[in-house]
């Protein structure tokens, strides 16, 4: 009977320590990872309450309040016992531009609106498509072949154009031409590209043309 009272105890111990009592609340909350967006606009989307009972915090409730920032990619809420909240952000990251109204819209690897700049960003290269956004074929189709290629044709990219999903054509920097065709065998392309450019020919072509890698043809 006393061990029976001592176990009842215990465990009405521990729920009062993690259910009621000040010990095991909500004190802190920690942003980690932002850099476009602020920790006070994080923490008010996520809507976490100072004073909540640790137990109790709907981390995955905060998880998806705090995803639907434009800004964020993946997002990530942990537990700090005994009183701290960390939240780890991944921010979306833009890689092409848009010119649009006098303004520049910026949008990340999967065709993602992250921001809108007045000035033109540095180093980003121009994606020229009729309706950008995530859910066109056409942006899915040209940032997809985006991602395809290796840094070192990334770096000289000045813009990805795609009247169509199959017609994705890149401008390099100096001039040079990449006609693609469609996103699909893109590692064979890459390869018919370094090949060309081995030689004489293809160190000199203006226009590169492996959208139908049977018959590749150069200018």
């Amino acid at each position: 009977m006393f061990i029976s009272l001592l176990v009842v105890g215990v465990f009405g111990l521990a729920a009062w320590v993690l259910l009621g009592s000040r010990l095991l609340v909500v004190r802190h909350v920690e942003v980690v990872g932002t850099h476009l967006l602020s920790r006070d606009r994080v923490v008010s989307v996520g809507q976490i309450r100072l004073g909540t009972p640790m137990i109790r915090l709907g981390a995955g409730a905060v998880r998806d309040r705090i995803a639907g920032i434009q800004e964020v990619e993946e997002v990530r809420v942990e537990r700090r016992w005994p009183t701290t909240v960390r939240i780890v952000v991944t921010e979306r990251v833009p890689v092409v531009v848009v010119p649009h109204g006098g303004k520049f819209e910026q949008y990340d690897k999967f065709g993602v609106l992250v921001l809108t700049s007045p000035a033109r960003p540095r180093a980003l290269p121009d994606l020229v498509v009729a309706t950008p956004g995530p859910a066109d074929a056409v942006t899915v189709a040209a940032l997809t072949a985006w991602r395809s290629l290796p840094p070192r044709l990334v770096r000289r990219l000045t813009a990805v154009e795609a009247p169509t999903a199959e017609s994705i054509t890149f401008r390099l920097s100096g001039g040079r031409t990449i006609v693609w065709g469609a996103a699909e065998r893109a590692q064979e392309k890459l390869r018919l590209i370094d090949a060309l450019t081995r030689t004489a020919a293809g160190r000199s072509a203006q226009t590169i043309d492996v959208s139908s890698p049977e018959v590749v043809t150069t200018e």
